[in-house]
């Protein structure tokens, strides 16, 4: 038997990801303020939202998988991450940051992505610098926590009432 072997890019495996999730984030997003508009609920109501009392509310869901991914990409590509405010109030300053988010990923070179597995990915974690190639940092960080964040914004919505079903999560079309 012949064993077949497929790559991926590392552009591929990130960045048509990110902008397909933050795509169909923004959608929810519409959705959440048509449901506050019709049952004449305040969006920060809907904003300042948790699953429990522990967890981020529905905002801080919304500008971290925002954030994950423009810094994945910009430490992968090696270049620097455009820094945004994280003072959000709105549906509106959502959709903003989502769009101003997708605009930089759409703008980056492939090929400084694609070339990055090997690349070691340094930062500060809490008190301890923490280091990762590319690849680990991609796959076994970045990739489980922006959709952890994209899908705890949805539940997040979801419990609160607004008619979400799985197809609002995976299509972007």
């Amino acid at each position: 038997m012949v064993e077949r072997t497929m790559s991926i890019s590392m552009y591929q495996a990130s960045i048509p990801h990110f902008i397909r999730m933050l795509g169909n984030l923004s959608s929810i997003i519409d959705k959440a303020r048509s449901y506050a508009e019709a049952e004449g609920i305040d969006e920060s109501v809907l904003l300042d939202a948790r699953l429990a009392p522990d967890m981020y509310p529905l905002s801080q869901q919304i500008q971290i998988a925002a954030d994950m991914a423009k810094t994945c990409a910009a430490r992968l590509a090696g270049i620097n991450s455009p820094q945004y405010e994280f003072d959000e109030i709105t549906f509106d300053a959502f959709k903003k940051k989502i769009r101003k988010t997708t605009d930089f990923l759409r703008g980056i070179d492939s090929e400084l992505i694609d070339h990055s597995h090997d690349r070691l990915i340094t930062f500060k974690l809490a008190d301890k610098e923490v280091v990762y190639t590319g690849r680990d940092y991609l796959l076994a960080n970045i990739i489980p926590h922006f959709y952890f964040h994209v899908t705890t914004a949805y539940a997040i919505l979801r419990h609160q009432g607004v008619e979400l079903g799985k197809k609002d999560y995976l299509d972007n079309e």
